[in-house]
């Protein structure tokens, strides 16, 4: 525990001293399992972590949805709301992180992208969970303390943050640093 403690300190003071806030993690009344969601058709990014007590966060499992070019747009949706159920009912969710879609010029890819999120919420609001919404550069600057940050800093700090031996996957990767926001986010509040 005290090696958890040291490396969650030393993960904590390397952020400059106006983000330390955004990552205090007391007083917290939220205990319980986060499903963070990166959606998109051909390759939706699930992490589930777990809020053990109010000063320790618990990666518990991640995935990369893929699905083949072979496979319908309406097959592709219909993968994304049953892979997000199963993850809800067999974990025990008690909130769910979803990143907010970035600005899309191209209306098709806007449409895609919508649809997919679509899917999964509609799992979310079947089971009547709580759902955050966080814009890309929010979820970035609750995980590094840079709203600019790379995807690569964001997986090297998301692992560091969970005390993974090498970063997740991309799309797992986001999904976890959604679930991170939404985790700080409550925590910093109290």
């Amino acid at each position: 525990m005290n090696n958890r403690r040291a490396l969650w300190t030393n993960a904590l003071t390397k952020r400059s001293r106006p983000e330390k806030k955004a990552f205090a993690i007391q007083g917290s009344n939220f205990f319980g399992k986060v499903l963070g969601i990166d959606p998109s058709l051909r390759g939706s990014g699930f992490a589930v972590l777990e809020a053990v007590d109010a000063r320790s966060i618990r990666y518990v499992t991640s995935l990369t949805l893929k699905l083949t070019a072979r496979r319908s747009f309406t097959e592709c949706l219909g993968e994304i709301f049953s892979t997000t159920r199963w993850l809800l009912e067999e974990h025990e969710i008690r909130a769910v992180a979803v990143e907010q879609t970035v600005y899309v010029q191209n209306f098709r890819t806007a449409h895609i992208l919508g649809s997919a999120r679509g899917a999964c919420l509609a799992a979310v609001a079947l089971q009547k969970l709580p759902v955050s919404e966080f814009a890309p550069l929010r979820i970035k600057k609750a995980v590094t303390g840079l709203g600019q940050a790379t995807k690569i800093q964001v997986s090297r700090m998301a692992a560091q943050l969970l005390h993974l031996p090498k970063a997740l996957p991309p799309d797992e990767s986001d999904a976890a640093a959604a679930a991170l926001c939404y985790i700080f986010s409550l925590k910093s509040l109290k």
